[in-house]
């Protein structure tokens, strides 16, 4: 039987008992077979697995758009039992931010491009919550995709300017069979825009320039937030209605 821990007080006194590596998943929830490729990860290179489950606030820039975020719990559950995670850590927002967001982790020149530049404050809030995971669940690893491939940099970034003795392990993007990359505002797509979305994959892998991409984006019907070429990596966040979408490939 899986374990699941509301407080950080409930899975410090659990964590205690546990012998062995941990390898540790964070997630925000309506889980896919992303999220499963991070849990297999950790599976096959610890003895513990952990998974949290939190619907950050902080790092939402649009109150809607953390009111519409999907919320699975019995399917998660399942997809959780499947993978044979051991714990998942199941927070309310009162015992992860008992400060009311008083204190917070900033990162300053990184965090303010791309992703960033779109949406001010969100990496100070996905920092925030990612240590405060880190120093509650105590792991040995932690696993996150590429496909978020600028948080992963701030991450790992701020496992080395604080010292953390967390390992952060990358896990390459999973794709649709038609190349969208797993997301769950996925779930958020309407038909017509779910059929349109792997437009976004085609393009950034067989335009040439970036500048080009935004404009093959644009004609297709996209509200391109932008497409930009930094350190070998194409990224680019495109709208698809109300649906924020984003996706990064080595070139």
């Amino acid at each position: 039987m899986i374990q699941v821990l509301r407080t950080p007080a409930e899975f410090k006194a659990w964590r205690k008992n546990q012998k062995g590596s941990v390898g540790f998943v964070p997630t925000m929830g309506a889980l896919h077979s992303g999220h499963e490729e991070l849990m297999k990860n950790a599976r096959r290179e610890n003895d513990v697995v952990v998974l949290s489950i939190f619907v950050n606030p902080t790092q939402f820039n649009d109150p809607k758009d953390f009111e519409k975020y999907p919320l699975t719990w019995d399917q998660d559950l399942k997809i959780a039992e499947n993978n044979k995670v051991d714990a998942i850590f199941y927070p309310r927002y009162p015992d992860m931010y008992p400060d009311e967001y008083r204190y917070k982790v900033s990162e300053n020149t990184y965090s303010k491009l791309l992703d960033g530049a779109h949406r001010p404050g969100h990496f100070d809030g996905v920092l925030s919550v990612v240590m405060k995971l880190f120093n509650v669940v105590d792991p040995t690893k932690a696993y996150f995709g590429e496909k978020d491939f600028q948080q992963l940099s701030l991450i790992k970034g701020m496992v080395e300017a604080f010292f953390m003795k967390v390992e952060i392990v990358p896990v390459a993007t999973v794709r649709e069979s038609d190349g969208l990359a797993k997301s769950s505002r996925n779930l958020l797509l309407t038909k017509e825009e779910r059929e349109k979305a792997p437009i976004i994959y085609k393009t950034i892998t067989t335009v040439k320039s970036a500048e080009e991409a935004t404009k093959a984006l644009t004609a297709a019907g996209f509200e391109v937030d932008y497409v930009t070429d930094v350190q070998g990596r194409r990224f680019v966040a495109a709208r698809l209605g109300s649906v924020r979408l984003i996706d990064n490939v080595q070139i």
